[in-house]
């Protein structure tokens, strides 16, 4: 037999080969589609909206920072004169696949106090007020109608004040900012307290639950 295996089969057969040994050690092909996405959010302090976010499955991480104003990259001291228009806020990326972005809003109503015109528990003014700071239409749509049917739903008395806005520059609050309920669990939690956040919460929506393991 090998003696009918002429050269002109040879090369053919070194070209199989060679396509065979590229196939074998091609890396995977990647999934098509967004493997991550991103929400904002403002309700009132953003150390309070971060631990509350960071609890939910499929949220990858929640940064503390500053948007809607008109000042670039504000720091925290210029927020509080109330003079740069910006709010504190949470920037959420988080995993489609196991999270939607309709459960993220749900989740965001329910750690907020939506008739509050004035800011959020103990924190009054405008860089403590309550926003839904969408990205696209698609997230546009969900806030608008979700924010409808709370208002029809008859459980307030008073208007929905969370605003619905186009999300515009956000900017990272300083470092001793982020994850503070983490790095200062007993002064966070003296604040909290003082704030009257979860009594509040709890008188507008019952006892406290666990985020649900949400699945799609």
């Amino acid at each position: 037999m090998l003696k009918l295996i002429g050269r002109g089969w040879l090369a053919p057969l070194a070209l199989l080969a060679g396509i065979s040994t590229a196939i074998a050690q091609a890396p995977p092909a990647q999934k098509s589609g967004p493997q991550t996405a991103i929400a904002t959010f403002a309700g009132g302090c953003f150390w309070c909206v971060e631990e509350a976010f960071e609890k939910v499955p499929g949220v990858i991480s929640a940064v503390s920072g500053y948007t809607g104003g008109t000042v670039a990259s504000p720091s925290y001291e210029q927020v509080m004169t109330k003079t740069t228009g910006h709010a504190e806020a949470v920037q959420i990326t988080y995993d489609p696949g196991k999270v939607s972005y309709t459960q993220l809003v749900d989740w965001f109503w329910r750690n907020i106090d939506p008739v509050d015109a004035r800011g959020q528990f103990c924190d009054q003014g405008s860089p403590y007020r309550s926003a839904i700071y969408y990205h696209g239409e698609e997230q546009k749509k969900v806030a608008e109608e979700t924010r409808q049917a709370l208002q029809a739903s008859g459980r307030f008395k008073d208007p929905i004040a969370t605003q619905v806005v186009a999300a515009g520059p956000f900017y990272e609050a300083e470092d001793y900012h982020q994850d503070y309920y983490k790095k200062n669990p007993q002064r966070y939690q003296y604040y909290k307290y003082g704030c009257r956040r979860a009594q509040r919460l709890e008188q507008i929506w019952g006892k406290p639950t666990p985020p649900l393991n949400f699945t799609q």
